[in-house]
């Protein structure tokens, strides 16, 4: 697999992961089929963000890697 998230990209998904657990756990806003539906998005936001790689990208050709320069 190419890697296709830039750094930026990997930071905020893990942060958005991280917020949506910590309001899980924390609060009682998030109960039910919501409650699943955003913590299986939170797990594959922090499975993608470690593998830099992210496969809804491939179809509409995003890449937010940072160029690479040929010095």
């Amino acid at each position: 697999m190419k890697k296709n998230m830039g750094s930026a990209d990997r930071i905020l998904r893990i942060l958005v992961a991280l917020a949506i657990i910590a309001i899980y756990f924390t609060t009682d806003w998030l109960s039910g089929t919501l409650a699943i539906i955003l913590l299986v998005l939170s797990g594959i936001f922090i499975l993608t963000s470690f593998i830099s790689f992210c496969p809804l990208y491939l179809p509409f050709g995003i890449n937010t890697c940072a160029p690479k320069h040929n010095d």
